[in-house]
This record gives C-alpha cells, sequence and structure tokens, in this order.
C-alpha cells in the first residue's frame, strides 16, 4: 500500500540536501566571478584566470579521492564537519588579498574541503534513504545540486555587475555558515563495521576507488566529458550564433526540465529498474546535443537546453543512484568518491581536452559528433551494465 512506504522527506533528509545546495551555489557562484576577480583586482592574466578557477576542480579531485577511504574510519557526520569548517575557513581567506599565488593556494585547498563536505553528504544521503526510494531518493537529493548550478552562475553574474567582490564574499560566507551550523542537527546512524570493512590497509587500488561502481562512473565520465561542452563553451558558440540574450537562460530551461522530470524518473526508476530510465536519456540527451548544432533562433537553442536536462539531468542522478545500489553499506562512501571522481573529470579535464578540438571542428560540427558519441555511449552501457540489470530483473521476475 502507498501508505506503508517509508518516508523519504524527513529532517535528515533536508539537511543534508540543503547543505549540498549550499555547497554546490557557492562552488558555481565563484566559479564564475573569481576569473573576474583576479582580472580587475589581481591583474591576472587570462590563462592565470582559467587555472583559478580550475584548480579549484583539481582540489576537489584530490579530496574526493582520499577521502572516500576514510570517511567510514573517521565517521560519516565528522567527515561533513571537517568538511565544513574547511570550507567555511578558506572562503574567510578570499577577503586576504596575498596575490595570486596565495589565491591559487586557497582555491586548491577550498576545492579539497568541497571534495570531503560533498562526498561526506552523498554518502550520508544514500545511507539514510530507504532502500526502496533509493532512486528516487538521489534523484531529489542531486536535484539540490541541479538547482545550484542554474542558480549560482545567475546571482554571481549579477552581483558582480552590481555589488562589490568584498559582498559576495561575504555573501558566500554566509551560506558556508548556514550550512555548517544546519550541520549539527543532523543524525547519522552509526555504521557496523563489519570484519570484511575493516579490512583496507595497504596501499592498493580497491582501497580509493570502488570496483563495483567503476563501470557506471567510467560511462558517468563520458557522459559528463561531452555536457562539459555545454557547460563551458554554450556562451562563445552563442556569440557565434548571435544569441547572446536567449543563451542567459539557457541553464534555466536546463533546470526547469530537471525539476518537472525527476518526480517521475526517481520512482519510475525503482519500480521499473535503471534501464527504463538510462536508455531514453542517452536517447534525449543525445538528440539535445544534435538540435543544438544546428541552432538558429532562440527557440530551438531552448529547446536543445530542454533535452539536454531531461537526458544529462536525470543520467546523472540514475548513475549515482546506480553506484550505491550495487555497493554494499560500508562501501558506499568509497562508491560515491569514485562516482564523483568520474563525474568532475570529465566536467574538468573535458574544456581542457575540447579546447583543441575546437579550432577543427568548430562549434557546430562538434556538438554532432558529441550527440553521436552520447548515443553510441548507450552501446558500451548495456555491455558494462544494463545487460546485467536486465538478467537481475529478470531473475526477480521469474523467482
Amino acid at each position: 500500500m502507498e501508505q506503508s512506504r517509508p518516508k523519504l522527506w524527513t529532517k535528515d533528509f533536508i539537511i543534508v540536501s540543503s547543505i549540498n545546495f549550499f555547497i554546490t551555489l557557492i562552488f558555481y557562484l565563484l566559479m564564475v566571478t573569481l576569473a573576474i576577480y583576479a582580472v580587475n583586482e589581481l591583474d591576472a592574466s587570462t590563462s592565470q584566470a582559467g587555472l583559478i578557477s580550475g584548480i579549484f576542480i583539481i582540489g576537489t579531485l584530490i579530496g574526493r579521492l582520499f577521502i572516500g577511504r576514510f570517511i567510514d574510519s573517521i565517521g560519516r557526520k565528522k567527515t561533513l564537519f571537517i568538511g565544513l569548517i574547511f570550507f567555511t575557513l578558506t572562503t574567510i581567506l578570499y577577503f586576504v588579498d596575498l596575490g595570486i599565488g596565495f589565491l591559487l593556494v586557497n582555491r586548491l585547498i577550498h576545492g579539497m574541503a568541497m571534495g570531503m563536505a560533498s562526498t561526506a553528504t552523498g554518502t550520508i544521503v544514500a545511507q539514510i534513504i530507504p532502500a526502496t526510494r533509493k532512486g528516487e531518493g538521489i534523484g531529489y537529493y542531486s536535484m539540490s545540486a541541479t538547482l545550484a548550478t542554474a542558480i549560482g552562475p545567475f546571482i554571481g553574474l549579477y552581483m558582480a555587475q552590481h555589488t562589490s567582490f568584498q559582498v559576495i564574499f561575504s555573501f558566500c560566507l554566509a551560506l558556508g555558515l548556514i550550512s555548517l551550523l544546519t550541520a549539527f542537527f543532523l543524525y547519522v546512524p552509526a555504521l557496523k563495521v563489519t570484519a570484511k570493512a575493516a579490512e583496507s590497509k595497504g596501499f592498493k587500488l580497491s582501497n580509493f576507488i570502488e570496483p563495483k561502481a567503476l563501470p557506471i562512473s567510467l560511462i558517468t565520465l563520458i557522459l559528463a566529458f561531452c555536457y562539459s561542452s555545454v557547460l563551458s563553451f554554450i556562451s562563445f558558440y552563442a556569440i557565434e550564433i548571435d544569441l547572446v540574450n536567449t543563451a542567459s537562460f539557457f541553464f534555466v530551461i536546463y533546470a526547469v526540465a530537471v525539476l518537472l522530470s525527476r518526480p517521475f524518473s526517481g520512482p519510475l526508476m525503482d519500480r521499473r529498474g535503471a534501464n527504463f530510465i538510462m536508455y531514453p536519456a542517452f536517447m534525449i540527451f543525445g538528440a539535445g546535443l544534435l538540435l543544438l548544432s544546428i541552432t538558429t533562433n532562440s527557440f530551438t537553442l531552448l529547446a536543445a537546453g530542454f533535452l539536454i536536462g531531461l537526458g544529462f539531468g536525470n543520467m546523472q542522478s540514475s548513475s549515482q543512484a546506480i553506484a550505491v545500489k550495487l555497493t554494499p553499506p560500508h562501501r558506499m562512501g568509497m562508491a560515491t568518491s569514485t562516482f564523483f571522481i568520474m563525474l568532475d573529470a570529465g566536467l574538468g579535464f573535458g574544456p581542457y581536452i575540447l579546447g583543441f578540438i575546437i579550432p577543427i571542428t568548430g562549434y557546430s560540427t562538434l556538438y554532432v559528433i558529441l550527440g553521436v558519441a552520447v548515443i553510441a555511449t548507450s552501446v558500451l552501457y548495456f555491455f558494462l551494465h544494463g545487460r546485467k540489470e536486465r538478467a537481475a530483473r529478470a531473475s526477480i521476475a521469474s523467482a
């Protein structure tokens, strides 16, 4: 019966999702404003400004890589506190002007703190969501980050035009402090550490990467790489096709698509399985990139944004749900870390690699190539996960 379904929107679920929203909002807000700050206030070159933005993602990768191994020995809530404390302290250091070198080091540490905190929130939320509502719950949780990716750049660019950088840093600090204070009210059930869970000594790959989560995380790497072309180059492409004003609404439409679809996609995944969401999403995401490649007017540009949100937005949350579902409870931290390492690697290194390809192909042809690549990745998904999921659901149905 519907009434007997375990509760999803608990106090702890709302707290974890809120913290994730705030820290992701700060990340994207600073991503679009610090390059301007570095050039205008610190006389940085364009390449230095790019490094100031990008080094944060490198820090995030480092933070995720190492905290995935130690999160359960430290404690999930304690890890979140440590991450949020360093996240807040490094936000304070933006007020200190000691040159570009200091800013780069601070950005690196800030990224590491973000990696710790967001890995902790992702692991905690996977633990507290009822097993029968895992896909739905992770879908709503990841929506907090999706909203932040749309709202953060808007607030950041607006504040950069109408306020001082000191006000921007103060706003980020306030959000960081709210996240830290809110975490005190979070209850995380103690996790029983089995003998098998304790076997994590020594330097081996399985102490940093969760093997069971790796196949779906590799799929996520490819998809994030393709999506990075939109995240990083849509503004340049909009200039080329003379749709700059419309492009400012692209990610708003992207977020709307995720918001409208998430109440349906999560429960459908729990009832019908990941394949029911993933295969159509491959086609929709690919179609969005192909539509983007032939865009000549505002309607098709925003329609492409809607399709990309519908496709990639739901694939991201579904893939995360797959990663944690495949993993025993004591390895959830590692699985979450593995998933986000691949996601960040695709988003972080994608623009750098694609930057070498764009002069050869141009933006339009690039989006054609990536659209075809996304659709083709559905075949790789079938071999890495899809056929196993289908076999597992068939055996459950016949039991």
